[in-house]
């Protein structure tokens, strides 16, 4: 069984890999293969299991010498225990593989066809998930069931936000205060788009995780239109379970309201974690507790041990009961039915499903009286993970959550007898961080250090006091229970920030190599072996390559342009052999969601980047500004230029770190770094003091020129301020590569500036279907016509630039570099 779940995971991840699906008649061909293994692998075992005869004639023949014909079968006829083994990991590869290939074409022939997007459509459908209040709406998962619009094809799961102009931030916690509940059918008018969003290195994906969530269209409400309800509420059985969801969550909202934590105390009753802030959050993640802040597989174990125990103390005392049921098996179903409830509650996430699984798997051993090894139970769970979800793979969080059991289990197997509880916890602790440490490294590109410490800390007063309190006051609606809970809660975070605060509290580095992380895995295996064998500490060798990656940079007077895609916005990360400098830090998407903290720091952190030598903000569009405080926040800023007024809401709301030097980006600024040179053409000092200059016509404009070509950065600049630089710039804005201005405005990319600059390659940084409709035919259509080649950050993703002695300029679309079969193809 280990073999064959580890071969079908195996074939599953190989597909999620892949940049097109198989077509169905080669799934169908290696189907029939399999097959075929299957039939022969069988026969040879039929064949090896009938009973040899010994009497009279074949006696004699078994007496004598093999021919040298029965010599040569005998190798063909008998499986040896190698073979066998391989073959069955590879009919699970192969099985895994055409199992999630076959789930894939199933789910992506449910799509909204291109010429349907951002159309208005009517259609009837089931809320179908915990609405979600942001500061400006409500958004939830919509199950589609008539579609009211002529000849529209419309998916049947869909995610869908309602922009309400009198919501707020004050309000935006409480679902009470939103007209939709999750399990009401309603007739909408909606605006649909395909799932599409941004595309980087080191970056999340997020089409592969609507892929997974089986979402297959996303779009807006149309208030205007009308909207009507239908029925308050669907009898089915998902329905009534998320409405108990929400009911429950409503009610820890309302007890706690203005309370700093609630959102953690949702998350750990029901498993809601939107309302966690970004500031929580990164507490979190650099104390390495974050695993706790959600339903995890430890705070259902309790539960399921709670319930075990609490039926295991009535069933004894009831004669009746004990005669009819051990009492050991009545209480292992009590604890399962615990288990399965909070599950149920939680919203199955993948430690929530591998949790229950085992757990069921133990379940069933002990009332049929079958023993299963925890290795055994991990692999059926992590099986049943993947024949119900293969996009589990691709998760980190199905790595994590089975990595970390499996560790536990290999660390403690074999042991003669039990250390003390104490011990245990400690060498539990120990083993996790260590076991975690290569996938962390390799998935996210950091650690926290302090780590075992905080959790150490946390893992008590989160799962023997504030969830067991926070279950039972969100259940029974109990307003004390719940504000202990969160009181408590509330003495962990304190704690926990301070164990974030140091700037050694997490380690980052570059993505490692895969095979560093191979050796680290061998280093773990080896120093998690039993007390007593010798030289186990040279497993901390095999570490070492994994904390030394070799972080490639260009030579000198080479550099690196990413033009990263963060939507409608712009930010580009410029590096040479021994600097790093960021132009613009991309859109604020939310209040505590940005382009900088989801794309531009891991984009940074997977590079190796440990600090910027300088920071540009072109102007004060958010569009341009929105990432600023999340940059400075996880990243040392040696000078930060901008063309922010001194009243600017994002510098007057930040406290700008002391070690950077604040500048105003002006004409005659220039700067070279490893041989290549940084040359600010725009704006002038004195136009700081005229106010009836646009924030746009002021946007710095940055000519960045290596030995082997040349940048030009442009911001969101207008005609006004093209003509300006026509007239005393003329000849430094000839480059080889311009971002156009302004995402391909018709106010900007003047005839006379396109022939000034004569750029090799134009690059629109646009929004995927963006209300702005960016970029303009006109524009596109006008570098076409002065020879340049475009490229759209929608389409393509990130825009990848080397400036080499060797190769000249040359570009990479992130899109084309790792093509993913979900992706669509422009």
């Amino acid at each position: 069984m280990p073999l064959f779940a580890l071969g079908f995971v195996l074939g599953a991840w190989v597909l999620q890999q892949q940049a097109s699906l198989p077509k169905v008649g080669w799934l169908l061909v290696g189907f029939v293969i399999v097959l075929l293994l299957y039939f022969l692998r069988q026969k040879t075992k039929i064949g090896l299991s009938k009973p040899l005869s010994m009497n009279g004639f074949e006696t004699i023949n078994r007496l004598k010498p093999l021919s040298f014909e029965t010599q040569m079968a005998k190798p063909l006829g008998i499986e040896t225990k190698t073979a066998k083994l391989f073959s069955q990991w590879a009919i699970a590869v192969m099985l895994g593989f055409c199992w999630a290939a076959g789930f894939a074409h199933w789910r992506l022939s449910d799509e909204l066809p291109p010429d349907w997007q951002q159309k208005s459509i009517s259609l009837i459908g089931v809320i179908a998930s915990l609405p979600e209040s942001t500061e400006r709406g409500t958004r939830f998962r919509f199950d589609v069931e008539k579609i009211l619009t002529k000849q529209a094809q419309v998916p049947s799961h869909i995610a869908l936000t309602f922009y309400d102009e009198n919501n707020n931030k004050n309000n935006g916690l409480n679902e009470n205060k939103t007209i939709f509940k999750v399990g009401q059918r309603w007739q909408l008018s909606v605006k649909l788009k395909r799932p599409h969003s941004t595309y980087n290195p080191h970056g999340f994906d997020f089409e592969a995780w609507a892929l997974s969530e089986n979402i297959r269209a996303t779009g807006n409400i149309k208030a205007k239109s009308g909207f009507k309800l239908l029925s308050n509420l669907v009898w089915k059985p998902h329905y009534l379970i998320q409405r108990v969801r929400t009911n429950i969550a409503n009610r820890i909202t309302s007890s706690l309201e203005n309370k700093p934590y609630a959102g953690i105390i949702r998350a750990l009753v029901v498993g809601d974690d939107s309302q966690i802030t970004r500031s929580q959050w990164d507490v979190l993640l650099r104390t390495g507790t974050n695993h706790l802040m959600s339903i995890s597989g430890l705070h259902i174990t309790m539960l399921a041990g709670l319930a075990f125990a609490c039926a295991n103390f009535i069933w004894r005392r009831a004669p009746i009961l004990v005669e009819s049921i051990p009492t050991k098996k009545a209480a292992t179903v009590a604890g399962l039915l615990a288990a399965l409830c909070y599950a149920s509650l939680a919203g199955w996430s993948v430690p929530t499903q591998r949790t229950v699984l085992m757990l069921a798997v133990f379940a069933y051993a002990l009332l049929f009286g079958r023993n299963f090894g925890i290795l055994k139970a991990l692999s059926l769970a992590a099986l049943t993970v993947v024949l119900a979800d293969p996009w589990a793979t691709i998760a980190p969080g199905f790595w994590l959550s089975f990595g970390a059991v499996a560790v536990i289990s290999y660390a403690f197997a074999g042991r003669l007898k039990p250390a003390h509880w104490l011990l245990t916890a400690i060498k539990t602790q120990w083993a996790v961080t260590l076991g975690l440490l290569p996938a962390l490294l390799l998935m996210f590109g950091q650690t926290s250090v302090l780590s075992p410490l905080a959790n150490a800390l946390a893992i008590p007063l989160i799962s023997l006091i504030v969830v067991p309190l926070a279950i039972v006051g969100g259940l029974l609606n109990i307003d004390f229970v719940l504000q202990t809970s969160h009181a408590v809660l509330h003495v962990c975070m304190q704690a926990l920030s301070y164990f974030s605060a140091p700037s050694y509290a997490v380690w980052q580095q570059a993505a490692p190599p895969i095979w560093t992380v191979l050796f680290a895995m061998l280093g773990v295996s080896w120093l998690l072996l039993p007390r007593g064998l010798p030289m186990r500490w040279l497993g901390f060798l095999l570490f070492l390559p994994l904390f030394l990656p070799k972080i490639s940079t260009p030579n000198k007077g080479e550099m690196r342009v990413s033009v990263l895609d963060v939507g409608q916005g712009l930010a580009v990360v410029v590096q040479t052999q021994q600097h790093t400098f960021l132009y613009d830090t991309g859109p604020n998407y939310a209040v505590d969601n940005d382009a900088a903290s989801r794309i531009v720091n891991p984009f940074l952190r997977g590079q190796g980047t440990k600090k910027l030598d300088g920071l540009m903000v072109s102007h004060d569009d958010i569009d341009h500004s929105g990432g600023l405080k999340s940059v400075l926040n996880q990243m040392p800023v040696t000078w930060f230029f901008s063309a922010l007024p001194h009243n600017s809401a994002i510098l007057n709301d930040f406290q700008m770190p002391k070690t950077t030097q604040n500048l105003r980006c002006h004409v005659g600024q220039h700067w070279v770094w490893d041989n290549v040179r940084f040359e600010v053409l725009h704006p002038t000092l004195v136009s700081y003091a005229d106010h009836t200059i646009k924030d746009n016509n002021r946007s710095c404009v940055l000519k960045i020129s290596s030995q082997f070509g040349s940048v030009l950065l442009t911001g969101d600049i207008e005609q006004a301020a093209e003509l300006a630089l026509l007239q005393t710039q003329t000849a430094q804005l000839s480059s080889n590569v311009l971002v156009v201005p302004h995402h391909g405005s018709k106010t900007s990319s003047s005839v006379a500036f396109v022939k000034a600059v004569g750029a090799r390659h134009a690059i629109f940084t646009v929004g995927y279907l963006n209300r702005f409709k960016h970029p303009k035919p006109l524009i596109e259509k006008r570098f076409e016509e002065s020879g340049a080649a475009s490229l759209r950050s929608d389409y393509q993703g990130a825009i990848l630039l080397n400036f080499t002695e060797k190769h000249g300029i040359t570009t990479e679309a992130w899109r084309q570099v790792r093509p993913k079969y979900w992706q669509d193809h422009y």
